[in-house]
């Protein structure tokens, strides 16, 4: 309740206030006599070091250290030494509770992430209790594969036929089994499309299988839009069926970003527009796509994904994929790698009425900042900046700067810069965007090999790719759900798992 209402945006003053009247400490103080520290005083600094999640006390004492309001509300008149702190929490605190500070940690992580407070770090999906009669039961394997099973079986019967090959009336071979057959493909890395039909005609129990040629070329008559629609259909049932859980919240944060395909080596010669540098500063060549992803408290699905073509402009991509986006769900916060720093985006999506975060180049005046701030010892500072779009026109927009704390530079690199519309304090939303890049070899780990250079199988390939990564991430979901009453980030059914019953849909095995 303390988090909903509109001004309390921030743990640590959660912390402060966190009521402790009707608590009894006393009864798991180990030390007799008196001391300088009361416990529920120790009991606020320990929660908040479990909820940055540093393994020692240093790190505790080094933040205290550079927040002095903090201090005085925790009623410090000098901060602990890291010896105390460390003999309070291993000799002084009782096992329970130590595990009632991890506990509350870990509720008011989840609780201000669903309110929308930014949090510094991601809850971990369950406490490793001390003793494990006093802690939730973990779902054992079989139960959790039985659900998974149950809920992938009626996943892929309702994502499944929205992909369509509109081959005609009467073929011998089942539509499904080209679905199957592309299923089976994501089974194993480098598994390509001939090799793939061979061993698909003895592992499924199909009568008809097609074989690889034929199946190419089906896939080969899809445009990119056909391909495009398929996909949103079967993400929009997707989501339908995740909207059912009060867990899902079909609103919030999405992050959009480019991957590129291993560098190709081979003749690009008539592909020059569909096989374009790489995003690194290289002699490569690579196929590029694009997606628009939910993040944050959101179950990650990839919303959309789109072929990146050379002169294709960034702001192009942006509001294309963006389009998708809203028509799937409701998008508050936009996360953009560098790649988009570009202010005729960020003009673009203020007009939309959207947030965003998003890091900046550093140019000449943003180097001699960071200096400044270096020479002052000074973690963070926020400065508002006008970006020119031409015609005596402007995007208002706010540059944070943010030391990092483990850089392995000493000079002004130590910073970064991020842009954004929506107060520093969103600039922890920020490291959602790893979301995406895990998303991304996952969802190579489920691409079909092929070296090909007709583009739509190309992205074919990719969107499925994507298609089975949504699917696993949303049986997750529903089978957390299931289990345990609630879901959060950590998986319980792998992609392995998912892939293997996926597997047995398609009648292999």
């Amino acid at each position: 309740m303390w988090f909903d209402h509109e001004s309390h945006d921030s743990v640590e003053e959660f912390i402060c206030t966190l009521p402790l009247a009707y608590f009894r400490f006393s009864a798991h103080d180990r030390y007799e006599g008196s001391t300088r520290y009361q416990m529920d005083t120790l009991f606020r600094v320990f929660v908040l070091k479990e909820l940055h999640g540093w393994t020692h006390e240093t790190a505790l004492v080094d933040y205290l250290n550079r927040r002095s309001e903090l201090c005085e509300q925790f009623g410090f008149e000098t901060t602990p030494e890291q010896s105390t702190l460390w003999r309070s929490w291993h000799q002084r605190f009782t096992d329970d509770l130590r595990e009632t500070t991890e506990t509350a940690a870990r509720t008011i992580l989840i609780k201000a992430q669903n309110a929308g407070v930014a949090v510094p770090r991601q809850p971990a999906r369950k406490i490793q209790h001390h003793d494990d009669e006093s802690g939730e039961s973990e779902p054992d394997h079989k139960t959790t594969l039985e659900q998974a099973e149950t809920i992938t079986d009626h996943v892929s019967r309702i994502v499944f036929p929205a992909f369509s090959l509109d081959r005609g009336e009467g073929c011998e071979i089942h539509e499904n089994a080209y679905w199957d057959l592309q299923t089976y493909l994501g089974l194993r890395e480098r598994l390509a499309a001939n090799e793939g039909a061979r061993s698909f005609t003895y592992e499924s129990t199909r009568e008809r299988t097609p074989l690889g040629h034929a199946h190419r070329d089906h896939i080969r008559d899809l445009s990119i839009e056909q391909i495009r629609e398929m996909y949103r259909q079967a993400v929009r049932q997707l989501l339908d069926e995740v909207a059912e859980t009060e867990e899902f919240f079909r609103a919030g944060i999405v992050a959009i970003d480019i991957t590129e395909a291993d560098p190709f080596t081979g003749d690009r010669t008539g592909h020059e527009d569909e096989i374009i540098g790489t995003k690194e500063n290289t002699d490569d060549y690579a196929y590029q796509w694009a997606t628009v992803q939910l993040v944050g408290n959101a179950v990650p699905i990839v919303l959309d994904a789109r072929p990146v073509r050379k002169g294709e402009s960034r702001k192009e991509i942006v509001e294309d994929l963006l389009d998708s986006a809203e028509g799937l769900v409701h998008v508050d916060n936009v996360l953009m790698d560098r790649e988009f720093d570009s202010q005729h985006i960020l003009e673009m999506l203020s007009q939309r009425g959207l947030s965003y975060v998003v890091p900046k180049r550093m140019q000449t005046s943003e180097k001699a900042q960071a200096k400044r701030l270096l020479q002052r010892d000074q973690d963070r500072y926020e400065t508002d900046r006008k970006l020119h779009l031409g015609k005596n026109e402007w995007h208002e927009t706010t540059l944070v700067y943010r030391r990092n704390e483990d850089s392995e530079h000493d000079d002004h690199r130590q910073y970064s810069v991020f842009m954004t519309n929506c107060g520093s304090g969103h600039l922890t939303e920020y490291g959602y965007r790893w979301e995406i890049e895990s998303g991304y070899k996952s969802i190579k780990r489920f691409m079909a090999a092929t070296t090909s250079k007709d583009f739509g199988l190309r992205f074919f390939y990719f969107t499925f790719a994507c298609l089975l990564y949504s699917i696993w991430r949303a049986v997750d979901l529903l089978v957390q759900v299931k289990l345990t009453g609630e879901y959060e980030h950590s998986p319980i059914v792998t992609a392995d798992n998912t892939l293997t019953l996926l597997k047995k849909e398609t009648g292999i095995g």
